[in-house]
């Protein structure tokens, strides 16, 4: 047994994007608790045999951590399975103070998350030298309330690379205010199930991004990546310019 439970990112669905230690503690665990309705089946084709599968789609916050604390005072090595990455829009915090408050430890497992195959899929840089530094990862609000103070129209006043989760629902809104601040040509990237067998990304304008979440029936699972940085080949860093001198090349 496991001295612990894990929390385990997953990734956004590809199997080969598990990392190491992901795939070491699925491997032996006894019990895995997933989150069915956002991580594809095939994860659980390297638990070993006879290890407990439990769905969590259907289950309320108590159920699931009465279910988590149960298996683990019973002698299990449970594991808990997130979409993408934990610390972001994972609702880990929650369970794991219920957990401790039973004193048990906990680990976190850092997974990938989709606004990185997303990017990758369309060989982007996020992040050009004068063009933006900077990586800006929000939602826009719905039911889940956002502090006021990170609005969508404050953030976007950065003109940064902003990649919006859980916004497909809010794409008219969400047009509306980057149009404020970024040209209607500005690169998007739109992905939707990224990286699972039916996934897709593509990459389209600003200006097109309701009309185009609307032909596609957009309502959840979708990153929406928009950019400066996107296509934009006008910025080189210092990185590889010959005259710039660093620790490692100083002539």
């Amino acid at each position: 047994m496991d001295n612990k439970i894990s929390f385990i990112g997953v990734g956004p669905g590809d199997p080969e994007l598990l990392t190491l230690k992901a795939l070491k503690k699925i491997k032996i665990a006894d019990v895995i608790i997933w989150t069915d309705s956002l991580i594809p089946e095939k994860i659980l084709d390297f638990s070993k045999e006879g290890s407990e599968k439990i769905k969590t789609s259907s289950l309320n916050l108590e159920q699931i951590t009465s279910i988590m604390i149960e298996k683990f005072q019973a002698g299990k090595t449970v594991v808990r399975l997130h979409d993408g990455d934990p610390c972001l829009f994972g609702a880990i915090r929650e369970q794991i103070e219920i957990l401790e408050t039973e004193k048990i430890e906990i680990e976190v497992v850092p997974g990938v998350s989709a606004f990185q195959v997303a990017a990758a899929y369309h060989k982007a840089e996020l992040t050009i030298p004068d063009v933006t530094q900077t990586i800006i990862l929000t939602r826009a609000g719905g039911r889940t309330g956002m502090p006021e103070k990170e609005s969508l129209k404050d953030l976007a006043k950065h003109n940064s690379s902003i990649c919006l989760y859980l916004s497909a629902r809010h794409v008219k809104r969400s047009q509306e205010t980057l149009l404020e601040f970024y040209p209607p040509e500005t690169k998007v990237i739109v992905g939707f199930r990224v990286s699972w067998d039916d996934g897709w990304t593509s990459l389209i304008e600003l200006k097109d991004m309701e009309k185009f979440s609307i032909e596609k029936k957009l309502i959840r699972t979708t990153i929406y990546i928009i950019s400066p940085a996107i296509n934009n080949s006008q910025k080189r860093s210092n990185l590889y310019n010959p005259s710039y001198k660093h620790l490692f090349r100083n002539k």
